[in-house]
């Protein structure tokens, strides 16, 4: 191919003939250099060398762009990648990914908290907890979006706006800047004002942060200090059972006498359920008909531990649940029974043992307001739901039932090798204590209760 000099004038009158789709110009200055133009009008320089045995060809730019000697430093630089015995293509889409890596890793830098956050509450959504393969429960869920929430709603019970969670003053901070000191200042901002809802989110917290290292997109972007700095440390409350937070025998009387009188018949069903079974508040709060035998008299939770347990149905508390399935099961008026076929909502009995028509969920979620009315009905002090939980526990030693019968029934894991490996209580077992641990609760409380009119009021038996 015979090759010119390359000029000014000689490149700007490079033009393609009509009767061709492209046409070459050659220089003789640089090994490679060439001259395209096309039927277009377009121009541009290339650099064509073999590699090989085979023709390597790369456009280099514009003449618009380029000047001759750019474009003849740019060939040679070619040629000795050649000569190296390296395609020039290659290292040029090398060149290409490296900026999308540095781009897409700066870009990957300004992920803010709220944007890993969301990522990861759709992930607690979506998938079961790889503890106990079961789906989180939906206060979970809802404990973690109070938590970053922004406040300011109207508040579904009582007056007011709702309160800023904790995590939301971190929403706008980058991953990468969330250092140790960064959650010290938090921190120090907040605990002071609500250090129990602080020491929660800082778990909630911790578990976000290991999830994080598990996704690609988020992996190495926290620093590793983020949670396990001193000075993080240094300022986390410790997290004591408040002192009293638990009915003592004397107490029974005043408790049950308010509770029982709460204008609300689930709720007085579900708090006297919470001390006479001491299960999770939650496991209770989602009980279904469906996991409820009034014929042999059982019950099954949900377990957080073992993903679901039996625990017995008690001769009081299973009259306490004949009663509400009696107004679950009693169809609404003609005339309210008509307005929901009208609305395109059909009557149906509820599922959930403990229905609430205020909850999105369908069954009791906030039985505190219920709680505190009562103790305060009853002049005792405060006493946490978690602390009716700790009240059975605490009460069962009165009967001498032994450890691992309470254990089993609240759902605790074994403490000890026998109870893990060599005990295996029957249900049947578990309902001699647990009704003792009831008809001792009911005879310290003063409530005349016969378990034989109870059974009597079996549907089942009827």
């Amino acid at each position: 191919m015979a090759k010119v000099n390359f000029t000014v004038g000689r490149v700007n009158g490079h033009s393609c003939p009509a009767d061709k789709p492209q046409a070459f110009l050659w220089d003789s200055g640089a090994s490679g250099l060439g001259l395209r133009a096309t039927a277009a009008g377009t121009r541009s320089y290339i650099f064509q060398g073999k590699l090989n045995g085979a023709t390597v060809r790369v456009t280099i730019g514009s003449p618009k762009d380029w000047g001759i000697d750019d474009a003849r430093d740019e060939a040679r630089r070619l040629q000795r990648l050649i000569d190296a015995g390296k395609d020039p293509r290659e290292e040029a889409a090398d060149q290409r990914a490296a900026v999308a890596a540095r781009k897409a890793e700066a870009e990957r830098k300004d992920v803010t908290f709220a944007d890993a956050w969301s990522a990861y509450l759709i992930d607690l959504e979506a998938k079961p907890s790889p503890k106990t393969k079961r789906r989180r429960s939906p206060q979970y869920i809802e404990d973690h979006h109070k938590l970053a929430a922004p406040g300011g709603a109207e508040k579904k019970r009582g007056k007011g706006p709702t309160s800023q969670g904790p995590l939301h003053a971190l929403m706008s901070t980058k991953l990468s800047d969330m250092t140790g000191d960064a959650i010290a200042a938090w921190m120090e901002d907040e605990v002071a004002q609500r250090p129990t809802s602080v020491a929660y989110a800082y778990r909630i917290f911790k578990a976000f942060a290991g999830w994080c290292e598990g996704q690609a997109k988020f992996q190495r972007l926290l620093p590793d200090d983020c949670y396990s700095s001193p000075k993080v440390t240094a300022l986390l409350p410790s997290v004591k059972t408040p002192e009293g937070d638990c009915l003592e025998r004397e107490q029974l009387p005043a408790w049950f006498k308010a509770v029982r009188a709460l204008p609300n018949p689930v709720a007085a069903a579900y708090l006297q359920g919470l001390l006479i079974t001491g299960p999770r508040r939650e496991e209770l709060a989602e009980l279904r008909w469906e996991n409820v035998d009034l014929l042999w008299n059982k019950i099954k939770l949900r377990d957080k531990v073992e993903g679901s347990r039996f625990i017995p149905l008690t001769p009081y508390f299973r009259s306490l649940l004949l009663e509400l399935k009696r107004y679950n099961d009693m169809p609404p008026s003609a005339k309210q029974l008509q307005r929901l076929v009208d609305d395109g909502k059909p009557w149906q009995p509820s599922p959930w043992v403990f229905p609430s028509d205020a909850s999105e969920s369908g069954h009791i979620e906030e039985p505190r307001f219920a709680h505190e009315c009562a103790l305060k009905e009853a002049g005792l002090p405060r006493v946490t739901l978690q602390g009716l939980r700790r009240s059975f526990g605490t009460l069962a030693e009165w009967v001498f039932v032994p450890a691992g019968v309470v254990a089993q029934i609240q759902g605790h894991k074994p403490s000890a090798l026998a109870e893990k490996h060599y005990r295996r209580r029957h249900i049947d077992l578990l309902r001699e204590w647990h009704t003792r641990i009831e008809a001792w609760m009911l005879e310290r409380a003063g409530i005349d209760f016969k378990p034989e009119q109870a059974q009597l009021d079996s549907p089942a038996l009827q």
